[in-house]
């Protein structure tokens, strides 16, 4: 591909890949070195979601070669609403003040910067690939949800104050 030159949809679906499981491998590669439960789970939940991504990817890819098409994507993310985050991340409050969590908090700060990568990878794809950019908008939607998932736990582990981006509580009268 020359510089300034469009993405064709079966570089882009090569490229997805990669990104993808980069992503999965930082979640799942990591869980025996998360002592808390519930960061296990989160993690394997992600990375399990991360690895449908890649095998949805492979058969349109193969699709892709065979017919020349790719089928719109339907991909649903298995990770709950932000709402239903925000009352399970309050439940376990005393727990996590109770516990020090650097070995987490150092794999959710590599993940962010891996969902980000692969958002702004997304995001440029659906702006840029030719008459098939709709294909990835279900990707960016799951990617850019998981962005914010993994930047409120590490707002909530950090005491930061802030919640999916709002300010929970401020110093200020």
């Amino acid at each position: 591909m020359n510089q300034g030159d469009l993405m064709t949809i079966e570089e882009a679906i090569k490229t997805a890949i990669e990104y993808e499981k980069k992503v999965r491998d930082c979640y799942l590669n990591n869980l025996d070195d998360i002592s808390d439960e519930m960061g296990r789970r989160v993690f394997k939940v992600l990375g399990d979601e991360e690895q449908g991504h890649i095998d949805f990817l492979e058969s349109q890819l193969a699709g892709w070669e065979k017919t020349g098409k790719v089928s719109s994507s339907n991909l649903k993310s298995v990770v709950p609403s932000q709402e239903i985050i925000k009352k399970g991340v309050k439940q376990l409050d005393n727990k996590l003040r109770e516990n020090k969590f650097e070995t987490e908090l150092e794999m959710l700060k590599k993940a962010l910067v891996l969902e980000h990568e692969t958002s702004d990878f997304y995001r440029k794809m659906f702006n840029e690939v030719d008459s098939n950019s709709e294909f990835f908008k279900p990707f960016l939607e799951i990617e850019d949800g998981h962005t914010a998932i993994v930047q409120a736990e590490i707002d909530y582990l950090t005491n930061t104050g802030m919640f999916f981006d709002f300010q929970e509580f401020t110093m200020e009268h």
